[in-house]
């Protein structure tokens, strides 16, 4: 599913326009990286959390030549879902499953 896909049915599920709603996403796409971008994570109860994860320095490989390399400290966001996300993701697919 693209972003597209979610912006036609939040659209058709809310009666605002695909440009309201188009509007309405980005808008939250955008809350997420900038408060991610100062270090403060995000919970949505129900579905989960986002927030940033300090990486340490370290020797890594490269698979494709063996060549050792060095990678810096960097941070990465990281998102967990919440256990009725879970929950609702497994029972949903077992129902179509069976």
């Amino acid at each position: 599913m693209t972003k597209a896909d979610i912006v036609e049915k939040v659209a058709l599920g809310t009666g605002l326009t695909k440009l309201e709603t188009e509007a309405i996403i980005e808008g939250f796409l955008n809350t997420v990286i900038h408060a991610l971008r100062e270090g403060r994570g995000i919970e949505i109860r129900g579905f989960g959390s986002y927030k940033v994860k300090k990486k340490k320095a370290r020797n890594a490989r490269n698979p494709r030549t063996g060549e050792k390399v060095f990678v810096a400290e960097h941070y990465v966001p990281v998102f967990k879902f919440s256990k009725d996300f879970k929950t609702a993701v497994d029972s949903g697919l077992k129902e179509n499953v069976s």
